[in-house]
């Protein structure tokens, strides 16, 4: 319907990719991916990536082990797979990427009874560098705010829209999809909460403080009507034609944000969230109380972002002190 959330995207197909292999690899893949779209409830996207690094890995199966179907999938088989693609000159990043997503077809196949044996437990994860992301300082922040703020003084809609966007990203450190999929009832604007859906569907509430509720108010009450085509369209944020707005509109409008600030680093919404977490941590916020405001599955990926804040207090510290 019109204006509701945007429904989960169809399983994406997948035929090409896997019309060479055998009978018995094709229907392995196929019930693989209904696993993952169903009942682990991943994205299109996600299930896309895990699907075609296992196609290739059953394709390298289907070459050296023939007849055998997916019950010939051992660890030398894995291991092969894995130096082929190292030999071709595949990234670290991405062996890491299609380790993980043979990892979890041998734990489904193993489960499901199509081998004897998990050998995926035993496969090496490659080690994959750790890239710190570049964030604004908290003035630049600022700045950034402040530049999208005196671009909606006039009440053009789409000015007002834009200046709520970064208001929210910022101040919540949602993604840009969960921005992107928000209603007008998902905002409690007296409490100052977003109720956000997450990755897996999961629900969050993420609250917003003054600036962003500002931002908000004005965007409702003063742009939203006025591009509002479908009084039945429930979305939060609206593109110029009234449908809901799309994450590469809202990737612009960060960095048209950011871009107006002298020395910042060119950021999208991902950047911001990350500024958001570091200028969490840096107030004090904990890290336990950062990981639910982000909605990460572990706390091992908020940590990275204490690995930040400790880059940048060296970095004050290599300029500000006499015996640095």
């Amino acid at each position: 319907m019109t204006g509701g959330r945007p429904a989960r995207a169809s399983r994406p197909d997948l035929r090409e990719v896997r019309a060479g292999l055998p009978e018995e690899l094709g229907s392995a893949v196929d019930s693989f991916e209904r696993h993952l779209a169903v009942e682990r409830g991943l994205s299109a996207h996600t299930v896309r990536g895990y699907v075609t690094d296992v196609v290739s890995l059953l394709d390298h199966l289907a070459g050296v082990a023939g007849d055998a179907g997916v019950r010939g999938l051992d660890l030398s088989v894995l291991r092969e797979w894995l130096s082929t693609q190292h030999s071709a000159g595949v990234s670290r990043s991405t062996l890491a990427r299609r380790t993980a997503s043979a990892r979890a077809f041998t734990a489904w196949a193993f489960k499901t009874g199509l081998l004897p044996a998990d050998p995926g437990p035993r496969l090496a994860v490659p080690s994959r560098p750790r890239r710190l992301p570049p964030v604004l300082r908290a003035d630049q922040a600022g700045e950034a705010m402040s530049a999208s703020a005196s671009g909606a003084e006039q009440g053009d809609p789409v000015a007002l829209r834009d200046h709520a966007v970064v208001e929210v990203l910022y101040a919540t450190g949602v993604r840009v999809a969960e921005l992107c999929g928000l209603d007008v009832d998902d905002v409690d604007r007296e409490r100052r909460v977003l109720r956000v859906i997450g990755k897996g569907d999961k629900e969050r509430a993420v609250p917003f403080g003054l600036p962003a509720d500002a931002a908000l108010g004005r965007w409702l009450h003063s742009g939203r009507p006025k591009l509002l085509r479908d009084p039945s369209n429930s979305a939060l944020f609206l593109g110029v034609r009234g449908g809901r707005l799309d994450p590469r509109t809202a990737r612009r409008t960060v960095h048209d944000a950011v871009g107006a600030v002298g020395g910042a680093p060119d950021l999208g919404p991902h950047g911001l969230r990350h500024s958001a977490a570091t200028h969490l941590l840096e107030g004090g916020a904990d890290l336990r109380s950062v990981q639910e405001l982000l909605g990460h599955a572990t706390l091992a990926t908020t940590q990275l972002y204490t690995h930040v804040t400790v880059e940048r207090l060296k970095a004050i510290h290599d300029r500000t002190h006499p015996r640095s």
